[in-house]
């Protein structure tokens, strides 16, 4: 699948949808109550993190309607900065991923700290196995939970691309795409998708149609799902299964992050 192009991002071979609840359950990525509480991809620590933020949504007080994913951002960079340089190890890393979700999210209108939260709750505040180099997912974007025997050459294991990675850890080959880079492929893959859920197909100006055509050329998304989520709660069942609180659990991290 071409795609549209954009300066300073790098190509990658497309990937079709697979919705995670089609999938084995193997490898769950998002923080909530659909995942279960162990996980060899995300440290235990992560888990009881929740516990900072989980209570601000069992209070209540959460914006009811959702938060805009488009918009001005709705905290800073040096908030975003504070709650992950406290919970992942490598600071020129984290740096530079908060600077182009920002510099990005910017030039494309979207509420990029509220994307940082989204990235915060699925990978555990960049602690997850799927986070690190050389895989740099950092929104379980096609991390399905499905998995293939083989070697880590890849003879036999599934067709060269991005779309499967090896573990040492379990032996195989798991679902889920790798970015080779944080600026130009990991970060707008992000935002571009979120732009897509957000606008309908054919709608947004030239710089974010482009966007999104690059974040697609990744992983397509079902038509069914453009334009859906005006706010985070529209990504509720459709980015995570079921993920009846997705939405609400990235608003309390939000809120959470907001308060350092």
């Amino acid at each position: 699948m071409p795609r549209a192009p954009v300066p300073t991002l790098t190509p990658i071979s497309a990937v079709p949808e697979t919705p995670r609840a089609q999938q084995q359950t193997l490898l769950p990525l998002v923080l909530s109550s659909d995942a279960p509480a162990a996980s060899p991809f995300i440290p235990a620590a992560a888990e009881s993190e929740r516990q900072i933020y989980l209570p601000l949504l069992q209070a209540g007080g959460l914006t009811p309607d959702g938060a805009p994913l488009l918009g001005p951002a709705s905290g800073s960079a040096e908030q975003a900065l504070a709650w992950l340089s406290a919970r992942a190890t490598d600071n020129g890393d984290i740096t530079r991923i908060v600077d182009n979700y920002q510099r990005i999210g910017e030039t494309v209108g979207l509420d990029w700290f509220l994307a940082l939260a989204q990235m915060a709750h699925e990978t555990g505040s960049l602690t997850s196995w799927w986070s690190q180099p050389p895989r740099r997912n950092l929104a379980g974007i096609g991390v399905t939970g499905a998995w293939r025997p083989g070697l880590p050459d890849g003879s036999p294991g599934p067709a060269p691309g991005p779309a499967w990675a090896w573990s040492d850890r379990l032996g195989r080959w798991l679902e889920g795409v790798s970015f080779p880079t944080w600026a130009s492929d990991a970060v707008p893959a992000h935002l571009g998708r979120l732009l897509a859920y957000a606008l309908p197909a054919d709608t947004g100006d030239l710089t974010q149609q482009l966007l999104i055509a690059h974040a697609l050329g990744y992983r397509s998304l079902p038509a069914s799902h453009r334009g859906v989520a005006p706010t985070i709660l529209g990504l509720n069942g459709r980015w995570a299964v079921p993920g009846t609180e997705y939405g609400q659990r990235i608003m309390a991290l939000a809120e959470a992050m907001r308060q350092l």
